[in-house]
């Protein structure tokens, strides 16, 4: 059976100066090729930098990667994994402070919250809603989503990269 092509992004929201180069070379060795990224400063934290890769490769190089990038201290990043007709999308989010997030992500992007995982949120609140609304937020991810965001504005003066039909 042919291994699907699957095609994502890499944001690399804020890494110190010197850990810059290391990045391009875990990345380029995960997929396979030497990759040079467009560096900027990260006006967020100072001496940081950051950068977006877009790359494509067999299903599954969303998961390489993040696991490639993901052993480094002061590092924030999110890797993502568009869909394909045989794969389901996927979404890896790093920090400092609150390590590696995964979420499965549908054809539009949003974050699936698998049968199980739902059970679970439920069996844990024991009827309290603030605690079901707390397990669900763990499911998507939010602390992670919190602490990106204002990192991820800082390429909204960045130049606009048109998104791939997806299916």
């Amino acid at each position: 059976m042919a291994t699907g092509y699957a095609r994502g992004v890499v944001y690399i929201h804020s890494a110190p100066r010197a850990l810059c180069p290391h990045l391009e070379w875990a990345v380029g060795r995960a997929i396979g090729r030497a990759v040079n990224f467009e560096w900027s400063d990260q006006p967020v934290q100072e001496g940081t930098r950051r950068a977006e890769f877009y790359w494509d490769g067999p299903v599954g190089t969303g998961a390489a990667l993040a696991t490639a990038i993901r052993g480094w201290e002061h590092l924030r990043f999110e890797v993502s994994e568009d869909p394909t007709p045989r794969s389901d999308g996927g979404r890896w989010l790093h920090t400092p402070d609150l390590g590696i997030h995964y979420a499965q992500t549908d054809a539009a992007g949003n974050i699936v919250i698998g049968e199980d995982r739902i059970r679970y949120a439920m069996e844990i609140a024991a009827g309290s809603a603030v605690e079901l609304q707390r397990e669900l937020d763990v499911a998507l991810g939010s602390a992670w989503d919190e602490e990106l965001e204002p990192f991820r504005h800082a390429g909204d003066d960045a130049r606009v990269v048109w998104l791939h039909k997806v299916g």
